[in-house]
C-alpha cells in the first residue's frame, strides 16, 4: 500500500517529463519530483549508513582456517565502495528506489561458519560464485518465474512481515527492547529497556526522537522521517557532550547505558584516505579442495536460499510501500532489479566484504517520497563519499536512525487489510509469514514458512492443482533449508 495519495502512485501517468533526466527515471510519470527523490535518497542513506561500521566489525571478528583476520579499515572502505556502486547501478539499470549494501546475516554466516573452514579468499570466492549462480537463474527467467508463482496475498503478507521485522530491528538496535540473558532464570526472552525500565539517556533520546518524528509525520511535514533522524542526531550529540555516556561496550565489557554502535560525537577529522587493498582478494576454486565438495555445496545452498528470497521479499515490500506494484504484485523492471541484485552479491565477494543485497531500509526513502532510481543516485554518491568521509558516518547513532525504521514498520503494516483473513488456506500461511520474520529475525524464514504451509494446506484440502508447479519445487527447497542442520550432521 502506498503512503501517498493516489495521484502520486505508479498509475499516475500522463504528466509531461520536464527534461531528459525526468524522462529517463520516469520521475513525473510516477508522481514524484526531484526534491522528493533527493529527500528519499538522503533518508535511505542515513538509515543504512550503519552498515559501513557494522559490516567491518562482524567480518573482522571472524578468523579463517589459518588464523587470519581481515583489516577493519579496508573492510569499511570496501563496504562503502561496493554499496555506492551497486546502489547507483540499481538506480540506472532498474530505475527502482532500492539501495544495496553488505547483507546482515549473510556476513555473519561467512565470518563464523564459512571462513573457519577455509581461507578468507576462498570464503569470499564462494560468495562470488553464489552471486554468479543467482545471476544465471535471473537470465534464464527462473528467478522471476518463481516470484510470479507466489500468490498475490502471500506477497502482501511478505511486505507486512518485513514491516514488523523493520520495527523490531529498530527497537532492538535502539535498546528499547533488549534480550534477557539466559542466566536471569526467566522464560521471557525480551524486556523493555533495562530491567523493564527506560533508565538511560540514549533510550530517552530515542523516545523523544521517535515522538518528534511521529508528530512531524502526522502533521504531514515534508521530509518528516529525514528531519526526525537529523533532529534526533543533534539531540544525541548534545546529550553526549553533556553526559559523556560513551559506547555500549568499553574495553570488551558491556555498558548497558551506552550508545548502540556509534557514539554521537563530532569527529576529530572529516576526511580519511580509503584502504581498498581487499578488492579482488577472492579465490573461486581452492575452497573445494580445502573443505570438501559437500561442505562447499551446503554453504552455497544456504547463501543461495538466503539471497534468493530475501531480495524478493524486500522488492515487494518497497514496491508495496511506494504503490509501485502491478495487479500481480510485481514491481516495474523486475528482471533488472533481480539481475543487479545478483551482480551485487558477486561484487561483494570480489571485494571481500560479503554478499551485497537489497536493503529493506530503502522503504524509509520511499516513505519520504522516493519513487524512482534517481533517489539511488543520492544514496549511492553518499556511500562513495563515505569511503573518504567515514568519520562522519559514525556520528549518527542507532538511537537516531532507528526512529525511521519504527515509522516505516507502521506504514508497511497498513497493507495487512488486503489479506482475506476468512480464507484459512491463505490466512494461515500469511500469518506464519508475518509473524516468523520478526520472531526469527529472518526474511527467508518467514517466506519459507509461508510457502511450505501454503502448499501443504492446498494439498490437504484437495486443491493441489491451484498451486503453481514451481511453488512445489520452492517448497521442497525450503524444507531442505529448514532441515539443513540435521542434514549436515548426517552428511558431514
Amino acid at each position: 500500500m502506498s503512503t501517498t495519495s493516489a495521484d502520486e502512485g505508479l498509475t499516475s501517468s500522463g504528466r509531461t517529463p520536464r527534461n531528459g533526466f525526468d524522462r529517463f527515471f520516469e520521475i513525473s510519470a510516477r508522481g514524484s519530483t526531484v526534491g522528493r527523490e533527493v529527500r528519499g535518497g538522503l533518508a535511505t542513506f542515513f538509515t543504512m549508513a550503519y552498515i559501513v561500521v557494522l559490516n567491518p566489525l562482524i567480518l573482522a571478528a571472524g578468523v579463517d582456517q589459518a588464523g587470519g583476520k581481515l583489516p577493519v579499515a579496508a573492510l569499511a572502505a570496501g563496504t562503502a565502495l561496493v554499496a555506492g556502486v551497486m546502489t547507483i547501478l540499481m538506480g540506472v539499470v532498474a530505475r527502482f528506489p532500492l539501495a544495496l549494501a553488505a547483507g546482515l546475516g549473510v556476513n555473519a554466516l561467512v565470518a563464523y561458519e564459512i571462513a573457519p573452514e577455509m581461507a578468507w579468499a576462498d570464503a569470499m570466492g564462494l560468495v562470488f560464485l553464489e552471486g554468479v549462480i543467482i545471476a544465471v537463474l535471473v537470465l534464464t527467467g527462473l528467478r522471476t518465474a518463481v516470484f510470479r508463482a507466489v500468490p498475490t496475498q502471500l506477497k502482501t503478507a511478505i511486505g507486512v512481515g518485513i514491516g514488523l521485522f523493520l520495527m523490531i530491528i529498530g527497537l532492538v538496535d535502539a535498546g528499547f527492547v533488549r534480550r534477557i540473558p539466559d542466566a536471569s532464570g526467566t522464560t521471557v526472552p525480551v524486556e523493555l529497556g533495562i530491567g523493564g525500565k527506560l533508565t538511560t539517556w540514549p533510550l530517552l533520546v530515542f523516545c523523544v526522537g521517535l515522538l518528534f518524528t511521529l508528530v512531524l509525520f502526522v502533521r504531514k511535514v515534508k521530509g518528516a522521517i529525514l528531519l526526525g533522524i537529523l533532529g534526533t542526531t543533534v539531540l544525541a550529540i548534545v546529550v553526549e557532550a553533556i553526559g559523556h555516556i560513551g559506547p555500549s561496550f568499553v574495553d570488551g565489557k558491556a555498558n548497558p547505558s551506552g550508545w548502540s554502535l556509534n557514539v554521537p560525537t563530532l569527529p576529530d577529522k572529516i576526511v580519511d584516505t580509503p584502504d581498498l587493498s581487499l578488492l579482488g582478494h577472492f579465490n573461486v576454486l581452492d575452497s573445494w579442495s580445502r573443505a570438501g565438495w559437500l561442505v562447499v555445496i551446503m554453504f552455497i545452498f544456504t547463501l543461495l536460499i538466503t539471497d534468493f528470497f530475501d531480495t524478493m521479499g524486500t522488492m515487494v515490500a518497497v514496491g508495496q510501500e511506494g504503490g509501485l506494484l502491478d495487479a500481480e504484485g510485481m514491481p516495474p523492471r523486475t528482471r533488472e532489479i533481480l539481475l543487479v541484485d545478483s551482480v551485487a552479491a558477486a561484487a561483494g565477494g570480489a571485494a571481500s566484504v560479503s554478499s551485497n543485497t537489497s536493503f529493506i531500509e530503502s522503504a524509509s526513502g520511499v516513505a519520504e517520497g522516493a519513487r524512482t532510481g534517481a533517489a539511488n543516485l543520492v544514496t549511492g554518491v553518499l556511500f562513495l563519499l563515505a569511503t573518504f568521509l567515514a568519520p562522519l558516518v559514525t556520528v549518527v547513532p542507532f538511537e537516531a536512525a532507528s526512529t525511521a525504521l519504527v515509522v516505516v514498520g507502521f506504514l508497511m503494516m497498513m497493507a495487512v487489510r488486503q489479506i482475506d483473513w476468512t480464507d484459512y488456506e491463505i490466512a494461515i500461511p500469511a500469518f506464519l509469514t508475518i509473524t516468523l520474520m520478526p520472531f526469527t529475525y529472518s526474511i527467508s524464514n518467514g517466506i519459507g514458512a509461508g510457502v511450505v504451509s501454503y502448499v501443504l494446506l492446498k494439498v490437504a484440502v484437495g486443491k493441489g492443482r491451484q498451486v503453481h508447479p514451481l511453488l512445489y519445487g520452492v517448497a521442497v527447497l525450503f524444507v531442505l533449508y529448514f532441515l539443513r542442520g540435521p542434514l549436515e550432521s548426517v552428511l558431514l
